[in-house]
């Protein structure tokens, strides 16, 4: 199976700074939360693919938005969806800190959407990489199963934390789950904590994504809460924030202003983990956002153990 990896240096010398950030007309309530020595900050950002027919909204109109967004944030790890190949060139562009794991679902090189993820390069040391697919066959490139209505993919790390004198590595995966198959949807829940079973059972874990349910779903149910009540799962946004409300909504149709809705973005938790902020990032400029969903972030620290 083909890999996609590239490691950077120097974030700084990015296109876009920190005073250009400053400068412009972002608004934004929920990032830049005051700094805790050794945390680790975490984003989820569906993108939205970049050949879409979104008109004002396309791609080539938003894409700078899109890496200040997250640069404004300065996220250690983020979990990408709707990650086409030169959507992700241009964010190893702007993001030169970092490395990038990424494959594409139709073929597991570069032909289709990916789950790209990133890691800061100067913090993490990779240990392990790889690439599943949401199916019966999850080692197959390409595949799908159930009602699915398109190959879905999960990418994963394992990675050592220089920072941190916690014994133990993370597991980072991100994933992204089919739109329309209520089965496939299920079935991924359940395969997703097979999968963190098997790779990162002496890890703590990290997994952030699209997951096209609310959370009154049962692929919610599935990695939040089992049968017996407990968790496999931890839930950041839940477990941090206040009641769950109509205007939790991560689905933002490129418009910045809130309206009712599912909150289908989700960062989870397993492990060593106090969760010290999680946060719906409405970033928005002249009443726009800069994708079809916020992104959603969560600050993490590790106990050590």
């Amino acid at each position: 199976m083909a890999l996609s990896r590239r490691r950077f240096s120097c974030f700084y010398c990015a296109p876009f700074s920190l005073l250009a950030l400053l400068g412009s007309t972002l608004v934004s309530l929920s990032f830049c939360p005051v700094a805790v020595a050794d945390d680790v900050r975490v984003m989820s950002f569906n993108i939205r693919y970049g050949t879409a027919s979104d008109g004002e909204n396309h791609w080539e109109r938003r894409k700078e938005f899109v890496a200040e967004t997250i640069a404004a944030y300065d996220p250690d790890l983020l979990g990408t969806q709707e990650t086409l190949e030169f959507q992700k060139q241009f964010l190893e562009q702007q993001m030169p800190d970092y490395t990038s794991v990424g494959v594409g679902r139709d073929d597991g090189s570069d032909r289709g959407e990916m789950t790209a993820l990133f890691f800061k390069t100067k913090r993490f040391d990779l240990r392990d990489e790889g690439h599943f697919w949401l199916s019966e066959t999850p080692a197959k490139a390409g595949s799908k199963s159930w009602d699915s209505s398109l190959p879905r993919i999960c990418s994963w790390v394992r990675l050592k934390d220089r920072q941190s004198d916690a014994p133990r590595e993370i597991l980072f995966i991100n994933t992204h789950f089919d739109h329309r198959g209520q089965q496939a949807r299920d079935e991924s829940a359940k395969l997703i904590l097979r999968k963190i079973d098997e790779l990162g059972a002496d890890c703590d874990v990290v997994l952030t994504g699209d997951f096209n349910s609310s959370v009154t779903s049962v692929p919610y149910r599935t990695l939040f809460s089992d049968a017996a009540g407990q968790s496999p799962l931890v839930d950041t946004y839940a477990a941090a924030g206040p009641k769950e409300t109509k205007g939790d909504t991560t689905i933002s149709r490129f418009l910045g202003d809130r309206f009712a809705g599912p909150r289908i973005d989700w960062i989870a938790t397993r492990g060593n983990w106090k969760i010290l902020d999680a946060q719906i990032d409405r970033t928005a400029r002249e009443g726009r956002a800069p994708s079809d969903h916020y992104p959603v972030t969560a600050r993490l620290q590790r106990d050590g153990k």
